[in-house]
């Protein structure tokens, strides 16, 4: 029974000691990448928020710039109804100044029709 457990024994150590050199060979192997990888991962994280927060940045920039273009847009639509009922009020005018006739010179007549609708 003494040869059986020195031979468990024996066994036993052999196997912790492979378990032990296996370990430090791969730590050994694997590390510097695995360390390598690990910085990469960071690298990419970093990155990776610096670009979302530079598309966080640039979405509320093209949002402005819509708001802007709409409220641009508003102003110009504004500013051709108000050109359009000047150039209505004008054209009336210049319509009464064509219908109007007077007689003698023609100097004198379109002069008098423009003092008249100037109110002179």
């Amino acid at each position: 029974m003494n040869i059986w457990f020195a031979r468990t024994a024996g066994a036993g150590l052999l196997i912790l000691a492979g378990m032990i050199v296996g370990s430090w060979a791969t730590t050994s192997r694997f590390r510097p990448a695995l360390d390598a990888a690990q910085d990469q991962v960071a690298a990419c994280a970093a990155a990776r928020n610096n670009l979302a927060g530079l598309a966080a940045e640039q979405g509320k920039a093209l949002g402005d710039l819509a708001l802007a273009a709409n409220e641009r847009q508003a102003r110009a639509k504004q500013g051709m109804e108000e050109a359009r009922t000047n150039a209505n009020f004008d054209y009336g005018a210049a319509n009464r100044l064509l219908q109007e006739r007077t007689g003698g010179d023609q100097c004198a007549a379109a002069s008098s029709i423009i003092d008249k609708e100037l109110d002179l």
